[in-house]
């Protein structure tokens, strides 16, 4: 096992830092790291927002439904897929259309992942904040983003001060399917649920009792921010 997959395998996600702040380079360099990611067609349509206001941060935090590692992180990032700056280079730009939409989605989560690693490479631990979507009109007003700009997620960076157990993902015979679809395999999944279960009863912090399959069907069973195609239209994406 090489260094890049080793950092890559020992992903977790942190939410609690220590007080240190986040040196100049390294910042610099997983910022460039992210730059590096593949990007659409050269299209690089995606912007970041480093947040360093405190009394913004706490609004943020607010708006992510009270995640208060938002406000103490060392860093907080926005990701946002952007098209404004294509706009202002073409001001005739063809914008709006749903493949838009998923190309900056896409573009942007590559960018994030890059930054992430490099920041793990670095000693440094964060966690991914989807929870700004909870109030995405709010975030649009907070940051004041124009028309064509879509906040897509957040990412907080700082020192590791806990150091949680990688959580479990799906066996590969679940996930890769050869050649065409294939159906789920159901043992499989009852040890990997099971799995899971173990997981949560050995961690010291967790009261969870669940399994995978109990944890999406909770998740599966309730509405998933309804209100996101109206806000995605209102920004000026997946219009057409």
């Amino acid at each position: 096992m090489n260094s890049t997959i080793a950092t890559i395998m020992r992903h977790r996600s942190i939410r609690h830092y220590t007080e240190q702040a986040i040196e100049v380079e390294k910042l610099e360099q997983i910022l460039n790291c992210a730059l590096a990611a593949s990007t659409s067609s050269f299209i690089q349509c995606t912007s970041i927002i480093r947040v360093s206001n405190p009394s913004l941060r706490q609004q943020l935090a607010k708006c992510a439904g009270g995640q208060d590692y938002v406000a103490s992180a060392a860093e907080f990032l926005v990701f946002c897929a952007d098209f404004n700056r294509h706009q202002q280079i073409h001001a005739e730009a063809q914008l709006g259309f749903t493949e838009q939409t998923l190309i900056g989605a896409v573009d942007t989560a590559l960018m994030g992942q890059n930054a992430l690693l490099a920041a793990q490479s670095l000693g440094l631990g964060g966690v991914f904040i989807g929870g700004i979507r909870n109030n995405p009109q709010q975030v649009t007003v907070l940051l004041e983003l124009p028309e064509h700009v879509l906040p897509l997620f957040g990412m907080c960076l700082g020192y590791p001060a806990r150091e949680p157990e990688p959580k479990p993902r799906l066996p590969l015979n679940i996930v890769v399917h050869q050649d065409q679809y294939q159906q789920l395999d159901r043992v499989v999944l009852a040890e990997y649920d099971q799995h899971i279960r173990d997981y949560y009863a050995a961690r010291s912090s967790s009261t969870k009792q669940t399994s995978w399959s109990e944890h999406v069907k909770a998740a599966l069973s309730k509405e998933s921010r309804p209100f996101m195609k109206e806000y995605l239209n209102s920004q000026g994406f997946s219009v057409k």
